[in-house]
C-alpha cells in the first residue's frame, strides 16, 4: 500500500519554504505522491453545498491562500527527484483543455514523468459563474475535455470534434514523457463513479468517512467498470479518510486500494514542517502499517 500526502498549496502549505521542506522530507520518508488541489474562486457565503463533509461547509476559510496546483507542484517537483506529483483535483471543466494539455505536459516534462492529472467535475456554482463557464452539464464537458487532452498528448498533429471543444490539425508540445498522463477522477457520488468507470485511469475518494465507505465505493466502482466493458484492475484507487486510524491502510489494501492519502496542514515553520512529515512517516509508512 502506497501512502500519499495531500498537504501543499493551501494555507501554511502555500509558503515556498514549507513546500520545499515538506516535499523533500516526504520523498526521503518514502511517501508515494504529493497531492495539491484547486479552487480558483472562494466566496464568503456559498449556496453550493460542500460534498465532503456532513455539514456541507468547506473546512478552508475563504480568505486562505490557495495556490494554483500546477505552480505548487512545479516547486515541489524542483525540490525532489522521485516522488510522484498529482493534482488533487483540478476542476477540469473550468479550464480550456488545450491550455491544460500544455501546462500538464510541461510540468510532466520538467519533473521527468512524475505527474498524474487528478481532475474533478466541480461543485461550486459561484466559481463557474465567475469564470463564465456553464454549471449545467459539467460532467459531459469534463468527459469531452478528457478526450481532447488524450488526443493532444497522443498525436503529433491532433484533432478533436467534441460537443464542447473542437480543434483540427494542431500541434501542442511538449508531450508528456509517456505520450499520456494518468487521469484520476475525484468525486464520491455514484455519478462520479460512473464517470470514472467509463474513462478514468483511477479514482480519488476524498474525505471518506471510514474504510467501510471506501470499500463500498470500491465495490460499486468495480461493478460499474465491468458494466462499461473495462477491467477493474485498470483503475488505480486512492482514498483519503476523514480520520484515519491505525490499521486502516491494511484494510484499504484489502478492499482493493492502491494508495492511502493523508490530508493535513503542515506547520508554518519549515523546520517544524520537516519534523511533522517525519512523524507522519513513522505513523503510516512501514511494514507494520
Amino acid at each position: 500500500m502506497d501512502v500519499g500526502l495531500h498537504a501543499l498549496g493551501v494555507g501554511t502549505g502555500a509558503e515556498r519554504t514549507v513546500i520545499d521542506a515538506v516535499a523533500a522530507a516526504a520523498e526521503r520518508a518514502g511517501f508515494a505522491t504529493l497531492w495539491a488541489g484547486e479552487r480558483v474562486v472562494m466566496v464568503d457565503e456559498s449556496a453550493s453545498r460542500y460534498p465532503y463533509s456532513d455539514d456541507g461547509v468547506s473546512p478552508v476559510s475563504p480568505d486562505s491562500d490557495w495556490l494554483d496546483p500546477f505552480i505548487t507542484l512545479s516547486f515541489a517537483g524542483a525540490a525532489t527527484t522521485r516522488i510522484g506529483l498529482a493534482t488533487g483535483v483540478l476542476v477540469l471543466p473550468e479550464h480550456n483543455p488545450v491550455v491544460v494539455a500544455k501546462r500538464a505536459a510541461s510540468l510532466d516534462k520538467l519533473c521527468a514523468g512524475r505527474l498524474a492529472l487528478g481532475v474533478g467535475i466541480g461543485w461550486v456554482r459561484e466559481e463557474f459563474d465567475a469564470l463564465g463557464v456553464p454549471f449545467a452539464r459539467r460532467a459531459a464537458r469534463t468527459a469531452d475535455y478528457v478526450a481532447a487532452l488524450r488526443a493532444l498528448w497522443r498525436y503529433d498533429v491532433a484533432s478533436h470534434d467534441g460537443e464542447f471543444v473542437q480543434f483540427h490539425d494542431v500541434r501542442v508540445n511538449p508531450k508528456p514523457r509517456n505520450r499520456t498522463l494518468p487521469i484520476v477522477l475525484g468525486g464520491n457520488s455514484e455519478a462520479a463513479l460512473e464517470q470514472a468507470a467509463r474513462w478514468a485511469d483511477g479514482w480519488y475518494g476524498f474525505n471518506l468517512a471510514d474504510v467501510e465507505e471506501a470499500a463500498e465505493a470500491a465495490a460499486t466502482l468495480r461493478r460499474l467498470t465491468r458494466a462499461a466493458g473495462r477491467e477493474p484492475g485498470d483503475l488505480r484507487l486512492c482514498a483519503a479518510l476523514r480520520e484515519p486510524m491505525p490499521g486502516d491502510a491494511r484494510r484499504l489494501a484489502d478492499a482493493g486500494f492502491d494508495e492511502m492519502v493523508l490530508v493535513s496542514s503542515p506547520p508554518y515553520d519549515p523546520i517544524a514542517a520537516e519534523a511533522w512529515v517525519g512523524e507522519l512517516a513513522r505513523q503510516w509508512i512501514g511494514p507494520a502499517h
